[in-house]
């Protein structure tokens, strides 16, 4: 299939969506049949959610083009399923993404003619009719503009946005399924969001908008550096060429010390940005990161961000420090007020302060180190299917959706660059409410 054929396939990929609530239907049945046979009703909900979870992640997998991106942004329900229902998925995902064929030479030149004019090649002193890198809903070309500046031309995949927002109406359709699987979660809602930020994402101006705004913000910064917008329209986006070592290569082949700067830099930049640009880049995986030759962080890629005008919520740094001291009572007080919580659903402390200590314990100790295997570890907390685990009881709030999936991802990254840095300093530094006790009160109240 190529990318081209996209809209054509919108049937088979809303039959294979259709799949899903009718293999709910059978299972919930079959699980009826069980209870009535003897088996406890904690048994067989238990198999009804693992086997509603291995259906959702299969037929997720098997949708391409658009779809993937649609997968990337529900991994943020991958952390309460066990790794044999996730793992599958995640590797047809990166096998799809990986074979994405790039699109015909005619219809790039197609898209440019629309976007740009029929002489959309007086814009370019020379233009690479072959992409140097593809993703979910468009490609990327190297190019010369007309005043000598070497350029990076993101064209959007024909068809692609239309797609993937339809995918989306199927899916929304189906929040039964993933309250089985997370009954804690406002399912709903949080599809919702998901939903008006992917619209976001598709929209090549206002991605244009938020990297200018980051651009402007660290231009000559002595960290990081962001290359500034060219030229927008609605499908096509022109930025400033930036060579460098992408933050991937690093993880394979560079040394600890490398490795620590990098993993510091990328903490850093996502800590700060809310406070200095008013935005959280919200896609941190390594292909949008690279070291540059002067040591600092480039940025690329700024169709997902979270625009926080006020920066970091402060109740997520106050709830961070309080953990850290030990108060539990307030802790739980403050996360109900946040909507992580709802009214209905009753916490085990204890459980709660064994879920959530290793994610804060980065912010408790003046040096940390990242690794695979302290993530392991973390994974196997949140594997386990009954109703009782705390994890699966959590809600995530609408206004936290995309922070949440920064810091999955973020730590993600950090793992993998197997980072020793001082986190806590950039925490205290940027993040509100970390370093500052004066509402603790009022939160508690909450």
């Amino acid at each position: 299939m190529r990318v081209s054929d996209l809209p054509r396939r919108a049937v088979t990929r809303s039959a294979k969506l259709a799949t899903l609530p009718l293999g709910f239907a059978g299972r919930a049945a079959l699980g009826l049949g069980k209870r009535l046979g003897g088996k406890s009703a904690e048994v067989v909900a238990q198999e009804v959610q693992q086997r509603t979870a291995e259906q959702i992640f299969k037929v997720l997998g098997e949708l391409k083009g658009g779809a993937m991106k649609l997968g990337q942004a529900l991994s943020i329900f991958e952390a309460a399923l066990p790794q044999e229902i996730v793992g599958p998925y995640r590797a047809t995902l990166t096998k799809l993404q990986d074979a994405a064929p790039p699109l015909p030479v005619s219809t790039v030149h197609k898209v440019l003619t629309e976007q740009l004019g029929d002489d959309w090649r007086e814009n370019f002193l020379s233009f690479d009719d072959q992409p140097t890198a593809a993703a979910s809903i468009g490609q990327v070309h190297r190019a010369v503009w007309h005043d000598g500046r070497e350029v990076a031309v993101k064209i959007q995949y024909p068809g692609a946005g239309k797609a993937l927002l339809g995918d989306f109406a199927q899916l929304a359709r189906l929040g039964k399924l993933f309250g089985v699987m997370l009954p804690g979660l406002d399912v709903k809602a949080v599809l919702a969001e998901l939903r008006e930020r992917i619209a976001e994402e598709l929209d090549y101006l206002r991605e244009a908008e938020a990297q200018h705004a980051f651009a402007l913000e660290f231009n000559d910064d002595p960290d990081f550096h962001v290359p500034d917008v060219v030229a927008a329209n609605e499908l096509v986006l022109v930025s400033e060429w930036m060579d460098g070592t992408p933050l991937s290569r690093v993880i394979t082949e560079g040394t600890k010390e490398q490795r620590d700067r990098a993993g510091l830099l990328f903490v850093r930049f996502l800590f700060c940005s809310p406070a200095r640009v008013g935005m959280l880049h919200a896609d941190p995986h390594p292909g949008n990161f690279r070291m540059l030759a002067n040591g600092k962080l480039g940025v690329l890629d700024f169709g997902a961000v979270n625009r926080l005008p006020g920066g970091y919520p402060k109740t997520f740094g106050q709830l961070t420090r309080i953990f850290n001291e030990g108060d539990m009572e307030t802790v739980i007080a403050g996360l109900r007020r946040e909507g992580f919580i709802r009214s209905d659903i009753e916490i085990d402390p204890d459980a709660l302060r064994a879920f959530l200590a290793p994610y804060v314990e980065p912010t408790a100790v003046e040096e940390f180190t990242f690794s695979r295997e302290w993530l392991q570890a973390q994974a196997a907390s949140v594997t386990d299917l009954r109703p009782t685990n705390v994890v699966r009881q959590l809600n995530l709030p609408t206004s936290y959706v995309l922070i949440h999936r920064v810091h999955a991802a973020g730590i993600g990254v950090l793992c993998q660059l197997g980072t020793t840095a001082r986190f806590r300093d950039e925490v205290i530094r940027w993040v509100p409410g970390f370093a500052d006790d004066s509402n603790d009160e009022a939160l508690a109240l909450g």
